[in-house]
């Protein structure tokens, strides 16, 4: 099935629209704004922000994060892969009778199968954060635009890509402004 091609904007000078963004008062606003575009169906856009804003992942519509299954399961396993390694070493590759306890005695693998728990799961939640958030990132269309560097200050803003389906400059326009949106401007590639 081929794939819908999304139109390309260009600006009055020339170059290639990134998206469209504004900035919000306060994070009740782009709490309000998100649930608007949300519900509007976009698809491709993003809300930046200086703190997390509790519950705003419903308010975008964004759906549970594979990070923590992710975490568990390869946590998991890798606790399992070093019980299975400690057990073999003890009952098979250097079999050892240590205090007259059988070999393979579960009690002693312990303290090492749950370090090794701990070291997969924070390797693989990092790794996974990084992947998943396509991080680092070096280079950003909205780094450009100088109000958007102070969002990790005190601004809250929504940007819409130009590659979302729905986004039309003037619709786009007008939604943020019914969204209590100002210093709206596009944003070039």
């Amino acid at each position: 099935m081929a794939r819908k091609q999304s139109k390309i904007f260009k600006t009055p000078t020339g170059e290639t629209v990134y998206g469209m963004m504004a900035e919000f008062a306060t994070p009740a606003d782009v709490y309000h704004a998100a649930e608007k575009f949300r519900d509007a169906g976009f698809k491709n856009w993003d809300l930046y922000a200086p703190f997390p804003i509790h519950g705003i992942d419903e308010a975008m519509g964004l759906k549970t994060s594979r990070v923590p299954l992710l975490t568990g399961l390869i946590g998991l396993g890798g606790a399992g892969v070093g019980f299975a390694f400690q057990y073999w070493v003890s009952v098979y590759g250097y079999a050892t009778v240590v205090q007259g306890k059988p070999l393979g005695a579960w009690q002693a693998f312990v303290p090492v199968t749950f370090e090794i728990g701990v070291l997969f799961t924070a390797f693989t939640a990092l790794i996974s954060m990084l992947a998943f958030n396509t991080l680092p990132m070096w280079y950003h269309p909205l780094f450009k635009k100088s109000r958007f560097l102070r969002v990790s200050d005190d601004r809250f803003v929504i940007c819409v890509e130009s590659r979302d389906p729905n986004f039309d400059p003037a619709k786009t326009r007008q939604m943020f402004e019914s969204a209590k949106g100002y210093n709206i401007d596009l944003v070039e590639e």
